[in-house]
C-alpha cells in the first residue's frame, strides 16, 4: 500500500517538475519575441539596466575584492607546498578570476539581490491583481515586465563581470606586494603573460547566460505567484535557489563546451 500510494505522488512530482521547465521556457520564447519591441521599451529596459547595475556595485565592489585577495593568498600557499616559483602567481590568479571565480560569484551575489527582488516585485504584482489589470487594458505583461527585465539582466552582468576583473586582480595584487612580498611588476607580467582573448570572451559568455538565467528565474517564479504575502516569500526563496543552481549547471556545461583540454 505504501509503494501504491507513493507512485501517485512521485509522478505528480515528476510532471510539476517537467510543467515548471517547460512554462519557464515558454516563457524565455515569449520573451524573445517581444524583443521586437524593444525600441517602444527603451526607457523600461535603460530603467531596469539601471537597477541591476548600479545599484549591484557596491556588492560586487566588496565581493571582488576579497575574491582576489583569498585567491592570491590561497594559490600563494599551494605554490609554497608544491615548490613552485612564486613568478606563476599572477598567471594562476588572473587564469581563475577571469574564467570562473568573477563571473560565478558575482552571478550567485547578483541572484541574491536582482532575482529575488525581480520575484518579490512581480509577486507582489500578481497577488494584488495589477499584472491581471494589464492584461485587461490589452498590455503584454511579458512585453512590459518581463522582457525589459530579462534584457537588462543579460546586458548589465557581463559590464558588472568586467568591473569585478579589475577590482579582484587590484585585490590580488594588493595581497601579493604586501603580504606574499612580490614585485608588483612581476604579479602583473604574469597576469599580462596569461592573459588571452578567449579567456575574457568565455567569461562574458558565461555572464551573459547567468544574466538571462537569473532574470528569467525571477521573471517566472513572480509570474507564478499565489497564495498571497506567503506565497511571495516563497516565490522569492525560489528564485534564488533556483537560479543558484542553474548558474552552476550552466558553468559546468559551458566550461566543458569552451575550455577543452
Amino acid at each position: 500500500m505504501r509503494m501504491n500510494s507513493g507512485v501517485p505522488l512521485l509522478g505528480r512530482r515528476a510532471i510539476n517538475f517537467v510543467s515548471h521547465i517547460g512554462s519557464t521556457f515558454l516563457l524565455l520564447f515569449k520573451s524573445i519575441y517581444q524583443l521586437k519591441s524593444a525600441p517602444q521599451s527603451l526607457g523600461l529596459i535603460i530603467d531596469q539596466c539601471f537597477m541591476v547595475g548600479n545599484k549591484s556595485v557596491p556588492l560586487i565592489l566588496i565581493i571582488s575584492i576579497f575574491v582576489g585577495a583569498v585567491s592570491a593568498w590561497q594559490a600563494a600557499y599551494q605554490f609554497k607546498f608544491i615548490g613552485a616559483p612564486l613568478r606563476y602567481l599572477g598567471s594562476a590568479v588572473g587564469k581563475a578570476v577571469v574564467i570562473e571565480l568573477a563571473p560565478v560569484l558575482s552571478a550567485l551575489v547578483v541572484a541574491g539581490r536582482v532575482g529575488a527582488g525581480i520575484a518579490a516585485e512581480l509577486g507582489t504584482m500578481r497577488v494584488t491583481e495589477q499584472i491581471d489589470a494589464l492584461e485587461s487594458m490589452g498590455i503584454s505583461p511579458v512585453r512590459y515586465l518581463v522582457m525589459p527585465r530579462i534584457l537588462a539582466t543579460t546586458i548589465m552582468l557581463p559590464i558588472l563581470i568586467i568591473f569585478a576583473n579589475l577590482i579582484a586582480l587590484l585585490g590580488a595584487l594588493v595581497v601579493s606586494i604586501i603580504f606574499v612580498d612580490m614585485s608588483y611588476e612581476t604579479f602583473l607580467n604574469g597576469v599580462r603573460s596569461s592573459f588571452s582573448f578567449a579567456d575574457m570572451m568565455g567569461g562574458m559568455l558565461k555572464a551573459a547566460v547567468f544574466g538571462m538565467i537569473i532574470g528569467l528565474v525571477g521573471c517566472h517564479e513572480g509570474f507564478n505567484t499565489a497564495g498571497g504575502a506567503r506565497g511571495v516569500g516563497i516565490s522569492t526563496t525560489l528564485a534564488v535557489v533556483i537560479a543558484s543552481v542553474m548558474i552552476l549547471i550552466s558553468d559546468y556545461v559551458i566550461a566543458m563546451v569552451l575550455f577543452q583540454m
